[in-house]
This record gives C-alpha cells, structure tokens and sequence, in this order.
C-alpha cells in the first residue's frame, strides 16, 4: 500500500493554515537590509525579514526608498524569497505609490505586503483591493499575503472584520502605537513586561488579535521587546506571548533578538517526537483512528502534530530520523 502524505490526508478540499517562520525581522535601511539577508542566508532561511517603506523612508525620498526595497527584493541575496514589505499608512500619500513601484517591480519576489495603523476594516480592504488591481494589471498571478497591523481603537475594534479579507495571512499586533493611543491611560511601564502581558487594557487587545486571527484561519504575530540585545528577556517575551496567548510568530528589531524568538517559539522536542510517532503510526492505518499510549488520536490530533512539525522543520530543527524522511525528503 502506498503511503499518503499528511498534506494530502489531512487538509484535502479545506485552506491549511499558513505555516511560516516564527520570527519577522525588520529593516529599514539599506545597510540593515543587506545585513538580514546575509543573516539569513547563514541561518537558512528560519525567519522573515519586512522591509520597511514606512518607518524606514527618509521624509521626502519615499520613491527611492521604495526603488531601493524593490532592488533589493530582486536582488541575488534575496536567495530564500522569504521577505516581505511595509508599506506607508492609509493617511499618508505616499502608499500608492509604494504599491505602485512595488508590485510589478518584486510581485513575484515579495512574501508578503504589510498594511500599518488601519484605523477601520474599510481602509484595508480598499488598500487590499488597490494592491489586487495592482497585481492583475502586472499580470502578478499569485496571491500576495497580507499582513494587517491592530495598534489603533479602530482596528481592534474591526480586528475580526479584517481577519476575514481576502489574500490576509497574518494579524500583527502594534504595542508602542496602541499603548500611546491611550493618552496616557497605560503606564510608560507597560509598553515592556510584565506590564505589556498583565494591564487589562492589552491583556484584552492581545487576546482580542489572538482570537481574531486563528478564528479565520491566519497567523496572529506578537509585538516587538524593547530591550534590543537582552537574549533572555527576548526569549521570556517570546514565551509568554506563545504560551499565554497564542501568538504564533514575533517581531525582532535586532540580530540577537531573532534566535531568541525562534527558540522560545519553536515546540518542545519531546512533544515533537511523541508527534512524529503519532503521525508515521496513523500514516501506516492510512489516517483512520489508533491508540497511541492507551489514548484515542483520529484526524483533529494528526493536524494538530503535522502543524507542530511543520513548524519545527522550517525553524531549522531535525525531526526524529523517520519521520524527517517520510514527511520532509520529497519537500
């Protein structure tokens, strides 16, 4: 008998949830830019790299900034194609633009286009919709992800509405922005820990992203630490968003910050190894229900672990020896 593949068992006729790295490094300029591809050329590719068009732009050469990202995006050390691109905001004249330069220029390039501090579901979806016709007149036949920020009342407000738009792959939450639209109702304190995970105000908002995102089958992403070269304090952060509240991928605005979100994201290896055995015993009854250790798994428990796989295989981790050849050889 010839054995099924998890991808083709457990998902057939319904979208799989997106699997995709852990970690999302920003850069804005072009130094830094060149310095996260080489990273992750080196790393092999374990996490993103954004872009930015919009915190990165020097004020009045937006158009070159975009030309440079676009450069880049084509360029020959983006060798994994694993990097995507902020885009300016709503209000800020200079978005179609970047969409103008960008999507015929790196359609095919990008991974993802990121849309910042949306204040209504209506503003994503009319930038989403401009980003389509963008495509379709470039003859970009791909769907380009994309990611929304939630760091204004609006958005989280709207943040289920947006969620359910087309081409969205990730939710993004916006500590600094969201903290500071508050006028000072949330404690300067708290745009760090413990304070960012504990004021009811964010408690609510992170939870909010969380549910809203995973309900319509999307990434939701943590916001970025502060404290740029502390390891530890990183790698806490990045518990805790995933432990907590589910967050299933964080920002990192610096080098050090990047392994520390990977490994505080990446699944514990023995719950990883009790999975791959779950998923060759289930691969070899064809997909139909087992008994693994005296428990009853059926399809639900094989998606569940196929996904933690995934996961740990793209974050550069080795899977036990079998399973690694049955499920990620062909890949």
């Amino acid at each position: 008998m010839s054995l099924i593949h998890p991808r083709e068992a457990l998902f057939k006729g319904e979208k799989p949830f997106p699997i995709i790295p852990a970690c999302e490094h920003f850069a804005g300029s072009e130094k830094l830019i060149t310095k996260a591809l080489e990273l992750q050329n080196t790393k092999g590719g374990v996490f993103d790299i954004t872009m930015d068009c919009e915190d990165g732009a020097p004020e009045g050469r937006e158009k070159e900034h975009a030309e440079m990202i676009m450069a880049m995006q084509t360029g020959p050390l983006n060798k994994h194609k694993m990097s995507g691109v902020r885009i300016h905001d709503y209000t800020n004249k200079h978005w179609k633009q970047d969409v103008d330069i960008l999507v015929p220029g790196c359609g095919n390039e990008m991974a993802y286009i990121t849309i910042p501090k949306p204040t209504a579901a209506s503003q994503v979806s009319e930038m989403i919709s401009y980003i389509q016709q963008a495509a379709k007149k470039a003859a970009i036949k791909r769907e380009i992800p994309i990611h929304v920020l939630i760091e204004t009342h609006g958005a989280l407000k709207d943040a289920f509405e947006i969620a359910s738009l087309p081409w969205m792959q990730v939710l993004d939450f916006g500590l600094m922005d969201f903290v500071s639209g508050h006028h000072g109702a949330i404690p300067e304190q708290c745009m760090k820990s413990p304070g960012q995970f504990e004021h009811a105000l964010l408690f609510r908002a992170k939870a909010t992203v969380v549910a809203a995102a995973l309900a319509h089958g999307i990434v939701p992403a943590h916001n970025v630490t502060l404290d740029l070269k502390d390891f530890e304090k990183t790698k806490a952060d990045a518990a805790r968003a995933r432990n907590e509240f589910g967050f299933l991928r964080m920002w990192s605005i610096y080098p050090t910050q990047i392994d520390a979100i990977v490994q505080a994201m990446t699944p514990d290896f023995s719950l990883i190894s009790k999975g791959c055995e779950i998923l060759l015993a289930a691969q070899k009854a064809n997909w139909g229900p087992i008994q693994f250790g005296g428990d009853l798994h059926d399809r639900a428990t094989y998606r569940y672990y196929w996904e933690l796989a995934q996961r740990t295989h793209l974050a550069g981790q080795k899977l036990p020896e079998e399973a690694e050849k049955a499920f990620f050889d062909s890949i």
